[in-house]
């Protein structure tokens, strides 16, 4: 199973300037990630609220890759209702040129209200512009023609991506009964537990269900994004994820928002800390908790290690603990 993180770019202006520079922290991430011995490093893409305030993923990971050799940097996710689907393939397949085919591809509808409404979109058709974006954004990694709305025209890509026919693809999901869509495309899911489900059976009928879903022939990827720290600071850390978490039911998260409602003794900082969702302790303590996720059939876990505020001296430290730990655990 593979160690990556993953950054929501989430910034707190009540803490101070800081959070005006946040993406600043996301090149030197990388940098502690690939020194680490980390897979990926996997951005959000966020507008109008400072829940994540990187509404430009390829520009992030453009200066991660130009500060990295070998790690692999992702977007998780590219919102595909937001954006033509020209542009999307354009961005991300000159992406992976200056990577030299690091880039994977993480793909999403979007969820947040205020985000919705800023674009225009009415929540009701989202589902149908993704489908429909996705397939023009494959026609024109694989070189066809697309054709550009509103003119109508006709256009065809003039750079492709360096991995073909595309970029590695993932699919997030917050609904149980988006993941059959998710894979029946062959796509790789992308899961979020803390926001969407209980407990480790919950999860692990997910996966069955994934890869039951799957084409014959195909196995496709699991990605869980968890909370993560290990450090001499737990109360710090702690602190931090009750912060981010409260951010979450303000920044409108209708998943979490749901569970919020229907178990709020599920949805509570200790709660999820209780169930696994973001494990906070020694290096030892969370490289158990990623073992046992292995074990549910888990190909990656995306170390969400930047939360709440964390300085960017703790999120090193957490990351360079877990990855020793990881790697001592024989599990890689």
């Amino acid at each position: 199973m593979r160690l990556s993180a993953f950054s929501v770019v989430d910034a707190y202006p009540e803490l101070g300037p800081r959070a005006d520079d946040r993406v600043r922290e996301l090149p030197p991430l990388a940098e502690v990630a690939e020194r680490a011995g980390l897979s990926t490093l996997w951005i959000a893409e966020h507008h109008f609220h400072a829940g994540g305030v990187c509404p430009s993923p390829p520009v992030v990971l453009a200066a991660c890759g130009a500060r990295t050799r070998t790690l692999r940097l992702g977007s998780l996710v590219s919102v595909l209702p937001f954006h033509r689907p020209v542009d999307v393939a354009e961005e991300y397949a000159v992406l992976d040129r200056l990577l030299g085919g690091r880039l994977n591809l993480g793909l999403g509808s979007g969820y947040v209200p205020a985000e919705l409404e800023g674009f225009g979109i009415d929540p009701a058709t989202k589902r149908e512009r993704f489908d429909s974006h996705l397939a023009a954004i494959l026609d024109a990694f694989a070189g066809r023609d697309v054709r550009v709305t509103p003119t109508g025209t006709t256009v065809r890509l003039n750079v492709l991506p360096v991995q073909r026919p595309s970029p590695p693809l993932w699919i997030a999901a917050q609904r149980k009964e988006a993941i059959p869509f998710v894979a029946r495309r062959g796509a790789s899911l992308a899961l979020i537990p803390y926001a969407t489900v209980a407990d480790d059976a919950e999860l692990a009928a997910q996966i069955r269900e994934y890869r039951r879903q799957l084409p014959a022939g195909r196995r496709g990827e699991v990605l869980v994004a968890l909370h993560v720290y290990a450090g001499p600071e737990p109360a710090a850390a702690r602190e931090a994820l009750a912060r981010y978490l409260k951010a979450r039911v303000a920044t409108g998260s209708p998943s979490f928002e749901a569970k919020a409602r229907h178990h709020p003794d599920h949805a509570t900082p200790e709660a999820i800390e209780g169930s696994g969702w973001a494990p906070i302790g020694t290096g030892e303590q969370v490289a158990r908790r990623l073992a046992a996720l292995q074990s549910l059939g888990v190909d990656e876990v995306a170390g969400i290690f930047d939360f709440g505020g964390l300085s960017p001296d703790a999120v090193a430290a957490s990351v360079r603990a877990v990855a020793a730990a990881w790697a001592r655990s024989g599990s890689v």
